[in-house]
């Protein structure tokens, strides 16, 4: 084993100050740089911070980690030593953009600072999910005024704190729902940090934090490991720094993939690389089913590429299903593959397809066939359903509305010219949403899929909640129950206080029953409610987006984090339910 570099405690702690303190001018620097059409401050004066601010970051690095009280590894310097060689190259190699490659590598310094912040507190007592409520909060607030920057939109117009509050909002938890046109009422700055928070919303900060750490050499401790597992991602200790670098490699990858196959699909952009930005903003869009599109109609005159359907629907699809089922279809999928000829006295431990794989690909199909088919079958039922028939488009928006409901937010027809039946189905399919450990919102596929289990079994007289040959144990029914009184009371009282702050706006209870499901299911859709409501409307539906995204359970859990659990227990005794 390599004996690490070692520090003094003292100088460590004072490197650990001074990289503290090296965040707050970096990012000053960056915005009074790029934030305004014009820089604040005489350009010596923004050198002069940006490198004292580099110093201090690459300084503290160096440092010692204080809560830990042991020397980084050596791997860590190298890490630093490689990041000094790439900026040197490119400074060299890339005169002209000399500033920019700086400020990019500045950038990287205060994301590995942050990252490593993130996860040392998660470990040091502070409750994973009430850091993870602090961290969604603290994004939010950071995306509003980074939007509300006279560079995040054209030249001559302005944006209100509350909708830039709203639309940070939106994208950090990847829900859709705009009050301001993406496209038109932003610049590409602007643009930019919108597809930032979609990023930072879909996968979390828990997880970039744990990825920056481990890309400067470090590992995940014990601690760290289990609050991990408390934000959801489930997976053992020894294999969790193997999980975080599966989600972001795969998501970049998929994302990667699915840029590059829109490329060409869109209009003639003037501004320069139009098509690749536009590309990648909707495949990111696409994969952590925020809904946000660069059009003003969204994807409605799109309504009959094939790469809508070959593409964007099958990005929702596969970022609704989860991470846990995404590593578990990748693991069985490589053991298939190497161990296929290899004699079965030979093999490890095979394999599996875990128990909540199956029912999440199982609940998923049904739901996508089922939304489908009952879409269809309304829209050809509709009063004016006789002068257009059975056609390719009835097939093709059903099979979209199917996909995008489930908390991804894209339409390529108008929601409002919807009928009530169809309304009434998009409603259901959005407060079901999509699967644990995923980028989507809702009360989940398992919720669903343990609930019509529980009743099967009760008809059945099944002692137990069977699935695929496994039981499945009390708990789980009982989180499942709560998530659905938690989510139903939730949807209850939202569509209550829009009928209290829109009643102005002439809508009717479905619209706002509507707008309330898309909210709090993090999807996007809407029937033209968001771009009328009200100030005291929109705070509602941020509340219901922020509780959307991080669920009612989770949500409770930070908010009643510390309280002690009862340890006792009184006497039972029978009711009659029915």
């Amino acid at each position: 084993m390599k004996k690490p570099v070692s520090i003094p405690l003292r100088a460590g702690r004072t490197l650990w100050l001074a990289l503290g303190a090296g965040v707050i001018p970096a990012l000053a620097a960056l915005v009074a740089q790029y934030g305004f059409r014009q820089p604040l401050l005489p350009e010596w004066v923004l050198l002069a911070v940006e490198i004292a601010a580099a110093v201090m970051l690459l300084g503290g690095m160096l440092g010692t980690e204080v809560t830990r009280k042991t020397a980084l590894p050596r791997r860590t310097a190298v890490f630093e030593l490689i990041l000094l060689g790439v900026l040197l190259v490119l400074l060299f190699f890339l005169v002209e953009y000399r500033r920019q490659v700086f400020h990019l590598f500045l950038l990287v310094l205060v994301a590995v600072r942050i990252g490593r912040l993130v996860v040392q507190t998660m470990a040091g007592g502070f409750a994973p999910t009430r850091m993870l409520l602090t961290s969604f909060i603290s994004v939010i607030l950071i995306g509003a005024m980074l939007l509300m920057l006279p560079a995040s939109h054209p030249a001559g117009e302005e944006i209100s704190f509350t909708d830039a509050l709203f639309t940070s909002t939106s994208a950090t938890c990847v829900t859709g729902l705009v009050v301001k046109d993406t496209g038109g009422d932003f610049s590409r700055w602007g643009q930019v940090i919108i597809l930032s928070l979609i990023q930072l919303g879909g996968l979390g900060i828990m997880i970039f934090g744990a990825l920056f750490a481990l890309l400067t050499g470090a590992r995940l401790s014990l601690r760290e490991s289990s609050a991990m597992q408390d934000i959801g991602v489930q997976e053992a200790p020894g294999r969790m720094a193997q999980t975080v670098m599966f989600i972001c490699l795969f998501t970049l990858t998929i994302e990667a993939i699915g840029a590059v196959s829109m490329v060409g699909m869109w209009q003639t952009d003037p501004q320069r690389g139009g098509q690749w930005f536009k590309s990648a903003f909707h495949a990111v869009s696409a994969f952590c089913n925020a809904g946000f599109s660069l059009q003003a109609d969204n994807l409605e005159k799109y309504r009959f590429s094939a790469r809508v359907y070959l593409v964007i629907a099958p990005l929702i699809i596969v970022g609704g299903l989860g991470f846990p089922v995404l590593r578990n279809l990748y693991d069985w999928a490589m053991y298939r593959f190497r161990f296929r000829r290899i004699p079965s006295r030979l093999r490890t431990q095979p394999v599996r397809l875990t128990l909540h794989t199956k029912i999440v690909l199982t609940t998923t199909g049904i739901l996508l066939a089922a939304g489908w088919l009952v879409l269809v079958a309304v829209q050809l039922t509709r009063p004016d359903a006789g002068r257009e028939g059975f056609t390719l488009s009835t097939l093709l928006d059903g099979w979209f509305n199917s996909v995008t409901a489930r908390t991804a937010g894209f339409n390529t027809v108008d929601i409002a010219g919807r009928s009530a039946g169809g309304k009434l189905v998009l409603v259901l399919l959005m407060a079901i949403g999509g699967s644990p450990g995923s980028t989507a919102g809702g009360m989940k596929t398992i919720t669903l899929a343990v609930l019509i289990l529980s009743v099967m079994a009760t008809l059945r007289r099944h002692l137990q909640v069977q699935a695929f040959r496994r039981s499945i144990p009390l708990m789980i029914i009982r989180q499942a129950a709560m998530v659905l009184i938690l989510y139903g009371l939730g949807l209850w009282l939202i569509t209550l206080l829009l009928t209290m702050t829109e009643h102005s706006l002439g809508a009717d209870m479905l619209d706002l029953l509507f707008e309330a499901a898309s909210a709090l299911g993090t999807v996007g859709l809407s029937t033209g409610v968001t771009s009328g409501l009200t100030t005291a409307g929109k705070w509602v539906i941020m509340a219901a987006m922020l509780i959307g995204r991080l669920g009612p359970l989770s949500l409770l859990a930070a908010l009643s984090a510390g309280s002690p659990p009862a340890r006792y227990e009184y006497p039972s005794e029978n009711l009659i339910v029915s």
